[in-house]
């Protein structure tokens, strides 16, 4: 049986490039969030997720970013997903650099509606901190069969 559409939803939290400017964190960083309802979802739930991170920045060392995904059932977070890129070494040169990520969340038991959140985080001691500039957005589609 082919699968079949469930819930869709998207968070756009910047749609534009150089709409804001605010400096990455250590602290991870809530830049999506968005629930799906999968009470008509089969006994095969799957949720296909894409997020998006611009981060800017005078580059003088290499910067690993970290984009995380979790999914939130009552109340409880769960990690799924964490993937870090690193932006490339400069020799203080203005560089913009567009993250995103996509993955899949292969649910084994259907809670009836999921809530999903997005992060991204630096780690710390680095001599140049990126700034998050725009778009960013996070998208999640759930299928079942």
């Amino acid at each position: 049986m082919p699968n079949r559409l469930i819930d869709s939803q998207i968070s756009q939290n910047v749609s534009t490039a150089g709409a804001v400017s605010i400096p990455a964190s250590t602290t991870p960083a809530l830049f999506g969030t968005l629930g799906l309802n999968t009470a008509a979802a089969g006994p095969n739930l799957s949720v296909h997720f894409t997020a998006t991170v611009t981060l800017s920045a005078v580059v003088a060392v290499l910067a690993p970013v970290t984009i995380t995904i979790f999914r939130v059932v009552d109340g409880v977070s769960t990690l799924i997903y964490s993937a870090t890129e690193s932006l490339p070494v400069g020799t203080l040169l203005l560089t913009t650099d567009v993250i995103t990520v996509t993955g899949i969340d292969l649910l084994t038991t259907n809670p009836g509606f999921v809530v999903y959140q997005a992060f991204v985080s630096i780690p710390g001691g680095l001599t140049v901190i990126p700034n998050r500039v725009g778009p960013e957005s996070f998208e999640a589609v759930a299928y079942s069969d």
